[in-house]
């Protein structure tokens, strides 16, 4: 009877372990796929269509960042003085894609990092270029890595993005998410963003959806 009770502990000790390594496993997994960025880079329909074609990334939201939520609505923020810059939330998994190649991304083809409150037509601080960060080790990243850029002059103009932490983000208007798929033959569209998608497949193969 000893025998068997022993027996009986040792599996209930075993099961116990067990269960507590895989609830852990799965939590680390899961912690590994719920991450986030947040990008401005001028109007937002250009920048979300990039990234929604970039292996590893579940979701981009469309939104305003950096202001108040009363303010956080277009015609109002298309003013220019409510402090919001029109900007993307990426959610991605970093073991497909890590944060630092979004970032190249972001900087190669989602948008021109030299120009200081536009973007192409577009004008205005609420189309400046900044990247939000959530934790200090996206600031580390992204810091370091406009550094890097500007030592070895990859740009002909200082890059002028700003790396600011993220205070506030609001989806923007049902309208203007997903803007590209739903009107793909929009002027603007064909002018401005359609080519930042060919570039990133030329450039990106590997990461390209």
């Amino acid at each position: 009877m000893k025998s068997i009770k022993s027996i009986h502990n040792f599996l209930f000790i075993f099961a116990l372990s067990l269960t507590m390594s895989l609830s852990g496993l799965s939590s680390a997994n899961a912690s590994a796929t719920e991450q986030t960025a947040v990008f401005a880079g001028g109007c937002f329909w250009g920048v979300d269509a990039v990234f929604k074609h970039v292996k590893g990334v579940s979701e981009v939201l469309s939104g305003y960042a950096d202001g108040a939520a009363a303010t956080a609505h277009y015609e109002q923020v298309s003013n220019g003085d409510t402090g919001h810059a029109e900007s993307v939330r990426v959610s991605f998994n970093p073991a497909q894609v890590s944060y630092q190649q979004l970032l190249q991304i972001f900087m190669h083809v989602a948008h021109d990092p030299t120009q200081l409150n536009r973007q192409g037509p577009d004008t205005g601080s609420q189309y400046r270029s900044a990247i939000f960060y959530n934790n200090p080790e996206q600031q580390k990243l992204a810091q370091s890595y406009i550094n890097e850029l500007n030592a070895n002059h990859a740009f002909s103009k200082p890059i002028v993005t700003q790396v600011t932490p993220l205070k506030t983000f609001y989806s923007a208007e049902d309208y203007h998410q997903n803007y590209l798929v739903r009107h793909p033959f929009d002027s603007y569209i064909l002018a401005n963003d359609k080519p930042k998608l060919e570039q990133l497949h030329s450039k990106y193969p590997a990461l390209y959806q």
